[in-house]
């Protein structure tokens, strides 16, 4: 792509801007203003444009929303701002479009290494831009990406332990974002993870990070983003180092529509010599990876097409129909597979996902192939132009679906074809599950594994009473049901649920009433001793309560914070801060919370206990007061 003349360019930039900021105190002008320089890498206009709409909007408007995310943009540009001190510029041997549904196949790795979605990542596991998980024949450890219970994509990792493999762990706490990571790709040797990123510091977009690992902390280090041109204002992802060690590889959607992407080939450089790009229209020319000189000069394909306006729409065009034409495909191999394992199935909520996944694939089909006529369409029109000009082109040499290998665009460089593998599906350790002591009525009750009554106001609603103990069946699917026995009469007493005010056990006694209890009853506890309802109702409406906040401390050993108690920990703590600090002797300490419940801040601390780590406190950290 021929570069725009870089005076024009920044005039226009500075045009614009200048135009935004002194006709408008529109802050919805300025902000595209702004949009239009960081997309363009002029970080400098930018975060002029996004600063004069802050100032504007904090000023006159009630919209919290928009003012977050206005900073948010800022960011990115004041990052990018700083990034560009950090530029490299690589030679590029060969880059090519390809469908964003199989794009990572070209990658000159082993041969169905690539697997679709598994026990890994679960079944209908959707992402715009990770597509299968990397693990080659043999492997002993697997890192993926997988979405959490919020639907935000971590990396884990699981390793085989004899026949099994261990319980999926996060890595630690600098590799969690508030987004996605995707694409864990680890180096050869081991020691240097490439991952993508939505979340950390970066220029908007996926950016291209790189952790590596310390033998000092044993740990991976806190990641850092590789900067321009691997990173850009687009998304970027994929980053390889070829096992021959002459090619770097990643992949971007910068230039492209949005069911493809560009796979770019780089000449490997082990010692990149970065400098700071300040001029954005260089910049840019940078991140715009055009072929080097050396790539045109070795490749004979490069001359053996006239430099015609009309060659290279059709060259442009036939990329744009072939990356239709694989989506397509993709879609119907994709709709055949799940029609016959809905088939097949007779699980309700499997055939329920089933039954989303294949309306969704329907509804894709026929716009694709209406945008698949049309590029088709003008295709032959470009074709037909050529052919006016006397020059002949065989498109079934290129657009045949067969093809595995594409010659990367004006280079020699041949883009190879891989085979995926089949569904990873691997025998795992299962995690060590805490018992659910809130209220709730199933299939099947459950007995409390503690029948001790917690601290502070307490209402329980009374079942029944036994002369022997009951059964899992008695309790009609309710759960926390805790025994007790009185000594003096043989009498076994169950009473269900732990609710803190009168007002939420009294809204579950007609459920439990309606389960077959019909002479349930509340009863009442201050501190665990039992009391009259009326004694506890009294106190909970006349006393002021503390409602302490609470956070795990620990000091793990030597080895430091290994990847079984960091998962663990995640686990059972899911949506806590885990902060970790240096003190000044060198010991490294982490802290979890904040929790409102002390009892799950002790049934955290009792977890890390049992994993062998004997310096764990729970500590007070503040309290708001309430008055009932």
């Amino acid at each position: 792509m021929k570069s725009a003349n870089p005076t024009h360019y920044i005039l226009s930039l500075i045009l614009l801007l200048s135009s935004a900021l002194s006709f408008a105190q529109s802050p919805d002008s300025l902000v595209a203003s702004g949009d239009v320089a960081h997309m363009n890498y002029a970080f400098d206009y930018a975060v002029k444009a996004y600063s004069e709409a802050l100032s504007i909007m904090e000023k006159d408007s009630t919209d919290t929303l928009g003012i977050r995310l206005l900073k948010d943009k800022l960011l990115l540009s004041e990052n990018g701002r700083n990034m560009r001190k950090f530029t490299y510029s690589p030679a590029v041997v060969a880059r090519h479009r390809f469908s964003i549904e199989d794009f990572y196949l070209y990658y000159p790795l082993p041969d169905k290494s690539w697997r679709p979605s598994s026990n890994l990542t679960g079944e209908g596991f959707a992402h715009p831009f990770h597509k299968a998980t990397y693990a080659p024949e043999g492997a002993e450890r697997i890192f993926y990406s997988a979405a959490d219970h919020e639907g935000i994509c971590n990396i884990y990792m699981t390793e085989l332990e004899d026949s099994l493999w261990s319980v999926p762990a996060f890595l630690n706490e600098h590799m969690l974002s508030a987004a996605d990571e995707i694409y864990p790709m680890l180096s050869p040797d081991g020691r240097t993870l490439y991952f993508a990123s939505k979340g950390l510091y970066g220029v908007g977009g996926y950016d291209i990070y790189m952790s590596e690992w310390s033998d000092e902390e044993n740990d991976w280090a806190e990641p850092v983003n590789m900067g321009f041109p691997y990173s850009s204002p687009a998304d970027d992802f994929l980053f390889v180092n070829s096992p021959d060690g002459h090619y770097t590889m990643f992949a971007s959607n910068r230039e492209c529509s949005s069911d493809s992407v560009y796979v770019y080939v780089l000449e490997y450089d082990s010692l990149p010599v970065r400098k700071e790009v300040n001029d954005p229209e260089h910049l840019r020319r940078i991140a715009s990876l055009e072929l080097s000189e050396t790539s045109l000069k070795e490749s004979g394909r490069a001359s053996s097409l006239p430099e015609d306006a009309n060659i290279r729409r059709y060259v442009d065009k036939m990329n744009a129909v072939r990356a239709l034409r694989d989506s397509v495909n993709f879609y119907q191999n994709s709709l055949e597979d799940e029609r016959n394992r809905f088939a097949l199935s007779n699980d309700v909520s499997e055939r329920v996902a089933l039954t989303d996944i294949i309306l969704r694939h329907e509804s894709k089909i026929p716009d694709l192939k209406k945008a698949l006529d049309k590029e088709i369409s003008e295709l032959q029109e470009i074709e037909m132009d050529l052919l006016f000009n006397g020059i002949t082109i065989n498109p079934e040499e290129i657009l045949a679906d067969t093809d595995r290998e594409v010659v990367g665009d004006a280079t020699s460089y041949v883009f190879t074809k891989m085979d995926a593998g089949e569904p990873l599906v691997l025998a795992m350790k299962q995690p060590q599950k805490q018992f659910d002591y809130s209220f709730k009525i199933e299939q099947v009750g459950q007995f409390a594994e503690d029948n001790t009554i917690p601290s502070g106001i307490v209402y329980q609603i009374q079942i029944f009473s036994s002369k022997s103990k009951a059964s899992v069946k008695s309790l009609r699917g309710l759960s926390p049901v805790f025994e007790k026995r009185y000594p003096n009469t043989g009498t076994y007493v169950y009473r269900v649920g732990l609710f803190r005010t009168y007002n939420d056990v009294i809204s579950k006694l007609n459920a439990v009433k309606k389960a077959g209890f019909r002479g349930a009853f509340i009863v009442a506890y201050i501190d665990g001793e039992e009391v009259k309802v009326a004694s506890a109702r009294n106190k909970e409406h006349t006393v002021v309560v503390e409602e302490h906040l609470y956070r795990v401390s620990f000091i793990p050993g030597e080895d430091g914070l290994d990847q079984t108690l960091s998962a663990g920990i995640r686990m059972r703590a899911a949506g806590k801060d885990m902060a970790r600090s240096e003190a000044s002797e060198g010991v490294t300490s982490y802290a979890v919370g904040p929790f409102s419940d002390k009892r799950q801040a002790e049934e955290l601390a009792d977890f890390i206990k049992s994993m062998g780590v004997s310096e764990v406190s729970v500590d007070i950290i503040g309290n708001t007061t309430l008055n009932k």
